[in-house]
């Protein structure tokens, strides 16, 4: 039976395959280490890094922060505290405000926290009236961290930044007040850190007649990349798949939002396992993943991860643009390039893999799809729509924003053809709040 261990910045140099990495990579893992998350476990070290390429191997920077992922001033400040022996208090002030520095509240988040009556919902975001995001305290933590996370604030000591919340009745007074709402996402950090009997404690209350205008239960995992023995050998692997189970004889959609970044992820035979475990309970597993540099950003990757899913039953969901926060600068890449990465995929694989939609970026307006670079009225230009908007009237509307090459985030786009904002913004270039949750 595969039982999981887990490594830290505390432990990590005890993985017997960093005998083979350099003293100078270790201790850049510390530094970087110190501002950005660190955990991995092993599975990732045994079955997923190729220990001969670590410079360069996708799955060992996914898992290992480095030295540049940081600005230079930040790693060299964090150098100077250890390297003079500093106390912890002194480091984790100054590890704070690098941290806050980071943008760790990217589009926005903090505004789709709800209320019920007067209490504010710290564990839920509501941004799209169809749907509500779930953050179950319990959940808020992974079985390995990625390096480019956009959630880092939910495991970094960031406590006034973390999405949490233990309280199920405030969850489930607030979804029969909202009709309109069809999925909820548990999400965090990872809801598969749970045990099933925890999980269950706040699943089976929905399958109940009270909440029938919930339709679909969603999951949004990296089990299945990170840690496939969850459904596998795990003590409660058995009790977990009984409850996907229940979800879906309930008559209830069950979709799993699986997290690959790299089809390495999707080629051991526990993966492969895991994945049938899911399907057999009737559950869908949909993916997603951002496009990386250094890691995916080649179009014959996104061909090989999108192929592999759909042999394995999965369906290809989204491709995100890395977040504007954390160590975005040493993943991002300018938006026509990731424009390019996902047409020269997409029109290389066939229909059955082109369910997916991207690249998309999750702005605080929503989720706004880069549909191409043209030319209109002779001025070259981004075409851009919404999948998703802060108001449903938004959502497919195409606009236009002045081409610029080296854009990486909508943020730093601008109106075409001389306008002064865009059509979703009022007067002084806001995006305004709308009234919430309502169909029009």
């Amino acid at each position: 039976m595969k039982k999981i261990h887990f490594y830290t910045l505390q432990n990590f140099r005890l993985i017997p395959q960093m005998k083979s990495v350099s003293e100078t990579m270790k201790r850049d893992i510390e530094i970087a280490g110190h501002i950005l998350p660190f955990k991995t476990n092993n599975y990732v070290i045994d079955e997923l890094i190729n220990w001969e390429e670590t410079d360069t191997d996708p799955i060992f920077t996914l898992n290992f922060p480095r030295q540049d992922m940081l600005s230079k001033i930040h790693f060299d400040t964090v150098t100077k505290l250890l390297d003079s022996h500093a106390d912890h208090k002194t480091v984790a002030k100054v590890v704070n405000n690098i941290r806050l520095s980071l943008n760790p509240n990217p589009a926005g988040q903090e505004s789709n926290v709800p209320y019920l009556g007067e209490i504010k919902l710290k564990g839920i975001q509501h941004k799209y009236p169809e749907t509500v995001l779930f953050f179950p305290s319990q959940g808020q933590t992974c079985h390995a961290y990625c390096t480019f996370c956009f959630r880092w604030p939910q495991f970094s000591g960031m406590n006034e930044l973390k999405f949490a919340m233990k309280e199920a009745d405030l969850l489930f007074n607030y979804l029969k007040q909202r009709k309109g709402v069809t999925d909820i996402l548990f999400t965090g950090g990872d809801p598969m850190v749970m045990s099933a009997p925890v999980l269950e404690s706040y699943i089976l209350p929905l399958l109940e007649p009270d909440f029938e205008h919930i339709h679909s239960i969603r999951i949004g995992s990296k089990a299945l990349s990170y840690w496939p023995y969850r459904f596998l050998t795990d003590d409660d692997s058995s009790q977990m798949i009984n409850l996907f189970k229940k979800i879906v004889d309930s008559g209830k959609n069950l979709a799993y939002q699986a997290h690959f970044n790299h089809p390495r992820e999707l080629s051991t035979e526990a993966v492969k396992q895991a994945i049938e475990k899911i399907r057999s309970t009737g559950a869908q597993i949909r993916t997603q993943s951002p496009v990386l540099r250094n890691i995916n950003d080649k179009p014959e990757t996104w061909m090989e991860l999108w192929r592999k899913q759909v042999d394995l039953g999965l369906i290809p969901y989204y491709m995100f643009i890395a977040r504007d926060t954390g160590a975005k600068a040493y993943f991002e890449l300018p938006l026509e390039k990731c424009w390019k990465i996902f047409r020269r995929a997409y029109r290389r694989v066939s229909g059955l893999c082109r369910t997916v939609r991207g690249p998309s970026m999750s702005d605080h307006a929503g989720k706004i799809q880069v549909l191409g670079v043209s030319e209109v009225k002779g001025e070259k230009v981004f075409v851009l729509r919404f999948i998703q908007g802060r108001n449903p009237k938004w959502v497919h509307k195409p606009f236009f924003a002045q081409y610029d090459p080296k854009a990486t985030w909508f943020d730093q786009l601008k109106p075409a053809f001389g306008e002064e904002k865009f059509f979703f913004e009022d007067q002084r270039g806001i995006v305004p709040e709308t009234k919430p949750f309502l169909f029009e």
